[in-house]
């Protein structure tokens, strides 16, 4: 589909996002893993509370909104499925991180979650996280591992991914409705998002 060059608006309560989308055919090599008291954790079977609690806790400045839109059993059918793997980092007698592998399609791999709570940016707990997804997904007979990022998350978010050996293939416009405005998320979050609306 071609687009003319311009500009366009964006509807009334919408929000609109540029998506990269990134692959990687082959394993790369991994840099060390950061040392620190994190221990990953496998969740074999998540719990749709504790899922969302941490989802908001990491995301909700990034906008994410999806998973908190799902019913119960939604979420539970999307996060318990077979080929879908949930591991999280705990730190301090709390889990602050979300991986989310998906396994489904034969022969690839989706990361379709990453990310560590505020408290953790910088400190290399998404190395060492990225790094055991690697490991993860590269162990199976995969010929492709995936992942999409947008510009309403960390500024770094695209930079760490291509560090951490995926290159872009993709970029598409996403439209979405805000969920600022429908309190799916709080009003003061985002704020590198300005709120129209």
């Amino acid at each position: 589909m071609s687009v003319p060059d311009g500009y366009y608006d964006v509807p009334p309560g919408k929000i609109a996002a540029v998506v990269t989308s990134l692959e990687m055919l082959a394993p790369p090599v991994l840099p060390p893993d950061p040392a620190d008291d994190w221990t990953l954790r496998r969740v074999a079977h998540p719990d749709a509370d504790w899922y969302r609690d941490l989802y908001a806790r990491i995301g909700r400045e990034w906008l994410w909104s999806q998973r908190l839109r799902m019913s119960d059993a939604e979420l539970a059918a999307t996060i318990r499925a077979h080929g879908v793997e949930i591991t999280t980092l705990e730190h301090d007698g709390g889990d602050e991180a979300l991986l989310e592998l998906d396994f489904r399609k034969a022969n690839e791999c989706e990361l379709v979650l990453f990310g560590v709570t505020s408290k953790l940016i910088g400190t290399g707990a998404g190395r060492l996280l990225m790094n055991h997804a690697l490991r993860r997904a590269w162990a199976q007979p995969l010929t492709r591992l995936w992942v999409h990022t947008c510009s309403f998350d960390h500024p770094r978010a695209l930079a760490f991914y291509q560090r951490s050996g995926f290159r872009p293939y993709r970029r598409q416009i996403e439209i979405a409705p805000d969920p600022r405005l429908d309190g799916t998320l709080p009003r003061d979050v985002a704020r590198h998002v300005p709120l129209i609306g």
